[in-house]
């Protein structure tokens, strides 16, 4: 019963937008995975935690042979991309429920600065492998080819700055200011792009937690209006446009005395 509670507990903002975000959130590149895969000890079981509605899970199952995905909200689980090689469950990631010393690789992509880090860090020593990676993974404000973009930095920081989490700090550092207690390891960059449509672009946006809670408090979604300003910059709306994110990688090497 005790869990069951601690599960409903956490900071939920998404649950609410499972539709949308399994519809409209950015996918990571294959590159991303192949740079992880390459620092692990062995590519045989991955944990993703808080892993939405599978957007990096699925990509891990190209390289590893296993991946536990596990995210507190059900919602997002029920929602999530079904692929061979990957488990979801609904559960912590501080309480995974997977054995000691199981693990090659755990990952948290763009859910970092919701976890009780403290509680999180102790279980990734629990679970993992020796010599097994941890990655912090997160996409910072997005930027759009052309004239649109200044339009666009504006609504992020000015008109919906305000309604954004106290935590969305920590993605705009790229988890920088994060505790991290683990042996660094660099992971080359790799970019994170994606080409769409204004519509496709407006979907991204109301999967924000900031648009959720503004639409909330101003009793209309500003997404709408925004779409408005946009279109004569835009022009055509089907037009595709190139979309860019910093991605950040915050990885580190558990148990490295450990080697064999």
């Amino acid at each position: 019963m005790d869990e069951k509670m601690d599960v409903l507990n956490f900071k939920d903002h998404f649950s609410n937008n499972s539709d949308r975000y399994a519809a409209y959130r950015p996918s990571y590149p294959i590159d991303l995975v192949d740079e992880l895969a390459h620092f692990c000890p062995a590519q045989q079981r991955v944990l993703d935690c808080g892993c939405g509605t599978g957007q990096l899970s699925v990509l891990l199952a190209e390289r590893f042979d296993e991946v536990i995905a596990t995210d507190a909200s059900a919602t997002q689980i029920e929602k999530a991309k079904m692929r061979e090689g990957v488990i979801y469950r609904t559960a912590l990631a501080e309480e995974s429920g997977l054995a000691d010393g199981t693990v090659d690789l755990i990952t948290v992509a763009q859910a970092a600065h919701w976890l009780d880090l403290d509680k999180f860090y102790q279980e990734v020593n629990r679970v993992a492998r020796p010599n097994a990676i941890i990655a912090l993974i997160t996409y910072g404000v997005l930027h759009v080819e052309g004239a649109v973009d200044t339009l666009i930095q504006q609504f992020y920081y000015k008109t919906i700055g305000q309604y954004w989490p106290e935590e969305r700090k920590h993605v705009e550092d790229g988890y920088r200011n994060l505790p991290f207690p683990f042996l660094a390891v660099k992971i080359p960059s790799v970019n994170m792009e994606a080409f769409w449509s204004l519509d496709e672009l407006m979907g991204y946006f109301n999967t924000w937690s900031a648009v959720k809670e503004a639409q909330k408090i101003l009793g209309h979604n500003p997404v709408e209006q925004f779409r408005e300003e946009l279109l004569p910059e835009w022009g055509n709306p089907e037009t595709k446009k190139k979309i860019t994110w910093p991605l950040s990688i915050r990885a580190g090497r558990v148990h490295p005395k450990e080697q064999s």
